[in-house]
């Protein structure tokens, strides 16, 4: 288990976060990260972007193989 310490900077209070879970989840200054208080543990993830259905139809690559009829199938759910 890491420890650490608490620093004051103003109003608010800093904790560090250790490089080898900055590294691993491929983050750096300025990411956004979750906070969470759950009972006396303060839980913190990184916050992945939401992604819109617009940027990923924009990345699906031209020239796929489609099954025919699936453009023409209703809604299952709540995909819309």
């Amino acid at each position: 288990m890491l420890h650490a310490s608490l620093r004051r900077s103003g109003g608010s209070f800093i904790v560090t976060v250790p490089l080898a879970y900055v590294e691993q989840n491929h983050l750096n200054a300025g990411s956004r990260l979750a906070v969470e208080i759950v009972g006396d543990e303060l839980k913190i993830k990184p916050q992945r972007p939401r992604r819109s259905l617009n940027s990923l139809l924009a990345a699906t690559p031209d020239g796929l193989c489609r099954a025919e009829g699936w453009d023409e199938l209703g809604n299952a759910g709540g995909e819309l």
